[in-house]
This record gives structure tokens, sequence and C-alpha cells, in this order.
């Protein structure tokens, strides 16, 4: 397939990732093609959707996509067939005029998040990421008995999730004391760290009290972002027990503004990684014949990271680290089957996160946490500099790809951020 947009070609054509941005005061749907997006909305109301149901039409009239993820695959299909349809080089020559009114460049696009996430959870789902933090802590018991059978998660704050590209402020927070007997410290963090995840992005979702069994899971995701998950590790060091992350993590999570639809990333589909000699089998409301063939996915991730004096030298980002998907224990599939076996209810918009991705050699880490071993181990950049955390004017970028032979390449949406120094403190009212 080709398109005629202009510079557009076969792998942006079976892509089409989903977004949104800002035209004046409203907020438009678009598919990314090439450098240019396409914005749905004014699509809809020139009447090149009608042979779509009025449901979908609506839907791709708001301003983000929650509506169109409630209507099911049956509903996304459709409106993914239909734009394919506007966009090849066989659509007839006044369809093409029309549409062509409605492309912008995207370097000129103010994007936002495309969806309204009323719910965040993070997943612990790299067994590689589990045991090396665990070795940082526990040496002599860095997996804790859990792990192998059930999908560790924590519920994440939805109301800091920023869209890529929005600056990241230090946060402040409380630290352990120095010494025994001394008052804890309140100040900005020193332990910035990114974390390189993939966000699964609910569909449907599910009635409160009815569990999702894993043979239905993947007719209820929609598609995958990348997500940085920040965290202050001084900061959690400190609140983590016994409940878990806090404020260590909510000052902000970015999230790229690109939603890849499940249905480009199919042919990408592997088996998951095999379970270590003498692994527990999973409890059978985990496990499924499909999500055993080829329940996991072959996307590949990197780090990359600009300083102020790389920048101003000219320097491109420079690489910090390299993994894959298909290193995760656990599938999406396994996720939300158990996100969901006690009742609880996804919501349409709602992310569910990997974790830190992580995959057996050190420089597959996801992490500055596992790079640097919690601070001890500076590492070297390309340039000379070192970093044992996050200094303030860095900027990460998060980026994936999907790649196989005789296929087009599918190249998912960067997340990027750039640290701001920490907010000054006013002085208590009297």
């Amino acid at each position: 397939m080709r398109s005629w947009v202009e510079g557009a070609n076969e792998p942006d054509l079976n892509h089409l990732p989903y977004g949104a941005f800002r035209k004046e005061d409203d907020v438009r749907l678009c598919v990314r093609i090439g450098a240019w997006l396409l914005d749905i909305a004014a699509c809809e109301k020139d009447g090149l959707l009608d042979s779509l149901t009025a449901n979908v039409r609506d839907a791709c009239c708001q301003p983000s996509l929650n509506a169109l993820l409630s209507l099911g695959p049956e509903a996304w299909h459709a409106l993914r067939h239909r734009l394919r349809e506007l966009l090849e080089d066989t659509a007839p020559g006044d369809i093409q005029t029309r549409v062509d009114w409605f492309l912008y460049p995207l370097h000129e696009a103010q994007l936002v998040l495309p969806v309204d996430a009323g719910g965040y959870t993070d997943f612990y789902a790299s067994l590689h990421h589990a045991r090396r933090v665990g070795e940082l802590f526990r040496p002599d018991n860095p997996l804790l008995p859990n792990y192998k059978h059930v999908p560790i998660a924590y519920n994440g704050r939805a109301s800091s999730l920023v869209a890529g590209g929005t600056p990241v402020r230090r946060p402040r927070g409380q630290r352990r004391p120095v010494s025994e007997g001394a008052q804890p410290e309140f100040a900005p963090s020193y332990a910035l760290d990114y974390e390189l995840e993939l966000a699964f992005v609910i569909g449907q979702g599910n009635v409160l009290g009815e569990p999702i069994p894993i043979a239905n899971a993947r007719e209820h995701l929609f598609g995958v972002m990348l997500l940085n998950d920040w965290s202050a590790r001084d900061v959690q060091a400190w609140e983590y027990q016994p409940l878990g992350p806090f404020l260590g993590k909510s000052f902000a999570t970015s999230v790229a503004p690109w939603i890849t639809p499940m249905a480009a990333l199919e042919p990408f589909r592997v088996a998951p990684v095999a379970r270590e000699p003498g692994d527990p089998q999973p409890l059978p409301y985990l496990v499924e014949a499909a999500d055993l063939r080829n329940g996991a996915f072959d996307i590949e991730v990197e780090v990359l990271l600009s300083t102020e004096a790389s920048r101003a030298a000219g320097l491109e980002p420079m690489l910090v680290s390299h993994g894959s998907t298909r290193e995760l224990y656990w599938t999406a599939s396994q996720m939300v089957a158990h996100h969901t076996s006690n009742g609880c209810n996804l919501r349409p918009g709602d992310l569910l996160a990997t974790g830190t991705i992580s995959g057996p050699q050190r420089e597959s880490a996801g992490c500055l946490l596992e790079l640097t071993r919690n601070g001890v181990e500076a590492i070297t950049l390309p340039n000379g500099e070192r970093r044992a955390w996050l200094q303030d004017g860095d900027e990460v970028t998060l980026r994936a790809r999907c790649e196989r032979e005789g296929l087009p390449t599918v190249v998912l949406g960067e997340c990027v951020a750039r640290i701001h120094p920490a907010l000054q403190t006013l002085s208590p009212a009297r």
C-alpha cells in the first residue's frame, strides 16, 4: 500500500497512530501520516466519514478518544479502514483534494494527550528489572516470593499524567534521616530518575464486579504509548514501606502524545519469554492458548539523554540504554485479566503501564537506578559527562520501533521531557 500524501510511505499507512491537537479553541482528534496529521473531526464534518455508523462519527468529533474506545473493536477497525481508504493512493482524485484541506504540518501542531485517563496502573512486569533492583536492596533474596505467581502493580496518580514535551519540575520531598535520631529532611530530590515503559490503553472497560477473562483481554486493548514514570528515588526510599510508591512518583508521568493501535502491532506479536526451569506455572485464570502462542510483542526500546552541555556543543541525544519488550515476564492480556480478577472495573482511556522495561544485560536496564547501582557507580556519557542521577536541564527521550524482515517498520511516537529546577519554597505563613 502507498499513500498519495507527500512524503508518506508504506510504514506510515500501516501505522496511522492516533493523537489530539489544539486548533484555536478546540481540541481535535487526528492520525499521523508521514510528516502530517489529519484532522478527523474535519473529515467527519465534510462528509468523508459518512460510511461509518452515527456513533462512530460522533466519537470522531469529541476532544478525546474515550468515546471511540468505548465502542469496541468493530468500531475501531471500521474507522481505521476508512482512514486508510482516504489516504491510499487508490483514493479518487476528488477525495484526495478534499482530504488535503485537512492535513496540517506535524511540526506546527500543539499536541495534547488523546485520552482522558481516569485510571493509571503501573505494573512490575520485567523480571530483569525486579531482580536487579532486588539485588541492590535484598542481595540474599532479590525476588520476593510472590513475583513469579502474580503480576505485581500499584495504582498510580492519573491526574499527573502529562503529554511528552511538557517540562518536568524537580520535586521536593521528605527524605530519610542522615543518621539515627535525626529528623527527615524536606528538600529538592537529588536522586531523580526516569523509567522506560509502555502503556497499554484500555478500550472497552468492564462492569464493576465482572472480571475480564484472559481469553477476552485482547478485545479490551486499543493501543500502546511510550511512558516515562519519573521517580524521585530518595523520596521513594523513605516513603514506600509499608504501602508502596506515593509522592516519589506522583509529581509527573510523561506519556507520548501518539497511540499506536494494536492493529498496527499484530504482525509483531511473539511468544512470551520462556520461564526459567523450576518457575511456577501461572494459575489457570492467567493462562490462555493464544496468549502462550503470541501474547508478547517484539518492540525495540531505547533511552537517549541530552544535557545542557551536549546541546550547547551541537551534539545529538546520546544513547543510554536499549532493550526489548519481548523480555517482559507478564503479557498485556495477563495484566488485564489479573487487574480485573477481583471485579475491579477498567474504563475507556485507562492506562496499564508495563513498569520499567529491562533486559538481562546491564546496558539494557531501563532506568538509572539499575544502570548506576542506586547512584553508586555513575555512568559516563559519550561526551564525557557523568551521571548518577538526572540533573536540571537534562532531557530524556524514549524511542521504540518494531522491525521484522519483509514487514514495514513501525516507529512509535517519541516521549520527550526536560528537567526544570525545583520551585523555591515560600516562608510559612504566620
